[in-house]
């Protein structure tokens, strides 16, 4: 996602101002006017401006008779995906994010993003990827580049192409240099923000960190991971199941080279000749209502798979989502160097 600021003005700039910044907007010309608190005052657009000038309007006039002044926008935490589709199929393209005090935090623009998903995400990255040296020992695994970026950056930027924009890093080993790396996100549109784990707490206790959630859900995700998921076809599957945590799998097939008897109480009731059994296998990537992290005790050793046998044992409902697309767990040289290979021909 563009830095989104680039689509804002102050509401006192002149006619001529707000044609040039129009101008380098180009093919996603319109610009949202705001206040000296940078609060949301209107839209403005090329056509706006014409119109305003067959009304008789000119350059000296204020920018304030030319704008909508009621244009389309979303509240941050307090919207939902049917929202969020309902105006992509609408041919809305581009409209303003504001928080509860109607400052804009955001801009969503369809054309060169997915969706806008109401989902806080939690990357775990505090690994001290031990099977990866000595490439870790001066370098965190997640800033390892695969291609021409990190590891970890191409992780959130498939979040942000998805409209996740409230993102937490939970980091230990080297965790200085994440930090110095994506700092707040800003140059991504982006609010990044860091937990620090003083010893390691597993897959899933970097949860108990994070207090501030801003969504009703998270997705919580490994950061040496490599995957074209679609992250609102995830989020759809976990509303429509009625989930409280689903996990992305990952299709495994076991060929067997002989014919396999079918048996019931040691008698041979048939066969299946050189079968092949698909299995699941946890791929690293969560969905769940924010309720559930509250199952997560402060500051101890916790893993997801701790998180999902709790909620199971609960009565919760835990639903997997079979994922066909790419997917690499980095974990060792072999998958180092696949993911190089790999990475020319994916579309992240």
């Amino acid at each position: 996602m563009d830095n989104f600021k680039r689509h804002i003005a102050h509401i006192d700039i002149s006619v001529k101002h707000a044609l040039k910044q129009l101008d380098t907007l180009a093919a996603d010309a319109v610009i949202f006017l705001v206040d000296d608190e940078n609060k949301l005052i209107g839209a403005l657009t090329d056509g706006d401006l014409r119109r305003g000038f067959i009304k008789g309007l000119g350059f000296e006039d204020h920018l304030s008779k030319f704008i909508q002044p009621n244009p389309k926008f979303i509240q941050q935490g307090n919207y939902n995906l049917k929202e969020i589709i309902a105006l992509r199929n609408n041919f809305f393209t581009i409209f303003p994010v504001i928080n509860t005090e109607n400052q804009i935090i955001n801009v969503v623009n369809f054309r060169r993003q997915k969706s806008y998903l109401p989902v806080d995400a939690i990357i775990m990255a505090g690994g001290r990827g031990e099977r990866l040296r000595p490439l870790t020992d001066e370098t965190p695994k997640p800033l390892l580049k695969v291609g021409n970026k990190p590891i970890l950056e191409h992780n959130i930027d498939r979040l942000n192409n998805f409209g996740i924009d409230d993102v937490w890093i939970s980091i230990r080993y080297l965790g200085e240099q994440i930090k110095a790396t994506f700092e707040k996100g800003e140059d991504k549109s982006m609010r990044i923000k860091y937990v620090s784990e003083e010893s390691p707490l597993g897959t899933a206790g970097a949860l108990s960190l994070v207090d501030e959630f801003v969504h009703d859900h998270i997705l919580m995700m490994n950061s040496d991971l490599l995957t074209t998921i679609d992250f609102e076809d995830f989020y759809l599957f976990f509303q429509e199941h009625d989930a409280d945590l689903a996990v992305a799998c990952i299709p495994y097939q076991v060929n067997i080279p002989y014919a396999v008897m079918e048996t019931e109480n040691l008698v041979v009731t048939g066969f299946k000749e050189k079968p092949t059994y698909t299995h699941y296998s946890n791929a690293g990537i969560y969905l769940m209502k924010r309720s559930v992290s509250e199952l997560v005790p402060k500051n101890k050793v916790f893993n997801a798979t701790d998180l999902m046998e709790e909620l199971i044992k609960s009565g919760k409902k835990v639903v997997s989502y079979p994922f066909m697309g790419y997917w690499l767990d980095i974990g060792r040289h072999e998958d180092f160097e696949k993911a190089q290979r790999d990475i020319t021909g994916l579309k992240l």
